[in-house]
């Protein structure tokens, strides 16, 4: 079952991420090997309708979570899509076949105390002379402060910070730009970096003087989060999410955190409202007259 053209198509053309074409790779192959096994066949244009619910059910047996069929069948949707306005094939299997619905999770954040101990345990960027340590400690703060996804932090080079400014120019998904601003504490912090490594692109970079990747951002955030927070969930997004969450909660405007974030519509920061929310609620019952707290 070959792919590359699809994937070449949604990485250079639609230009997703790098992490949602290694996604849709892996299911596509995973589909792939499941139809070889199970049905024998090899070949994209013979696959059927009922293979496609046969694998979505062997998913379901497997105990796969709803998130994660969705996405896989999502990427098989989008492949057949692809082969049938190429003119490939003239049917397509996954017609009519619905998508998974799934409850929206609430997103996970870090408390504020546990973020303020992480930060509070770096030396003065202005007296600290470890360009690792500057580096985790820009890493740490560019994902809370100015609420990055991984990817656009890996992504990030010299050019794109504005010192003068205080504001960042980040490429995010399918290769959108937006301005996100900063603050004085993290300009310095920026500079001090800059000025102790030479210029170099992009602007973070391992131990070995190479790019960063993903699975290395993941394991920095987990080590230095584990240290501070009792939380189970630790990861990059989970600080974005925290941004969003303290950003709304301190009375932000939902369209100035949908920017920052660089969400394509409100109602995928929207979700950032519910802690505040329940905060209201809780107000609410221990104040008011007909509230719980009050029997």
């Amino acid at each position: 079952m070959q792919c590359y053209e699809f994937l070449t198509h949604i990485a250079h053309q639609r230009r997703l991420s790098e992490h949602t074409v290694t996604a849709y790779r892996g299911d596509l192959q995973q589909f792939a090997d499941y139809c070889r096994t199970t049905y024998e066949v090899t070949e994209a244009g013979a696959v059927s309708r009922d293979m496609v619910k046969s694998w979505l059910a062997q998913l379901v047996v497997e105990g796969r979570a709803p998130s994660s069929i969705r996405r896989k069948l999502s990427a098989l949707k989008a492949y057949y899509l692809f082969r049938q306005t190429r003119g490939m094939q003239s049917d397509n299997p996954t017609q009519r076949i619905p998508t998974p619905k799934i409850g929206r999770r609430l997103p996970v954040t870090i408390p504020r105390d546990d973020l303020k101990r992480l930060f509070a345990g770096f030396p003065d960027p202005e007296e600290n002379e470890d360009v690792g340590l500057l580096q985790d400690h820009a890493l740490l703060a560019l994902l809370y402060q100015a609420g990055l996804r991984r990817a656009e932090l890996i992504g990030l080079s010299d050019q794109d910070i504005d010192l003068d400014r205080r504001q960042l120019k980040v490429r995010g998904k399918g290769g959108k730009e937006r301005i996100v601003p900063f603050g004085t504490g993290l300009a310095l912090l920026l500079e001090r970096l800059l000025l102790l490594r030479a210029a170099a692109r992009p602007l973070f970079q391992t131990e070995r003087g190479r790019p960063l990747y993903p699975k290395y951002v993941y394991n920095r955030v987990v080590s230095y989060l584990g240290g501070v927070t009792a939380e189970e969930k630790k990861s990059p997004h989970v600080l974005r999410h925290s941004f969003a969450t303290h950003l709304t909660e301190g009375g932000a405007d939902l369209n100035a955190v949908k920017e920052l974030l660089g969400h394509a519509s409100l109602a995928a920061t929207q979700v950032y409202t519910h802690n505040n929310l329940e905060r209201l609620r809780e107000v609410y019952r221990q104040a008011h007259p007909e509230g719980d707290g009050k029997k």
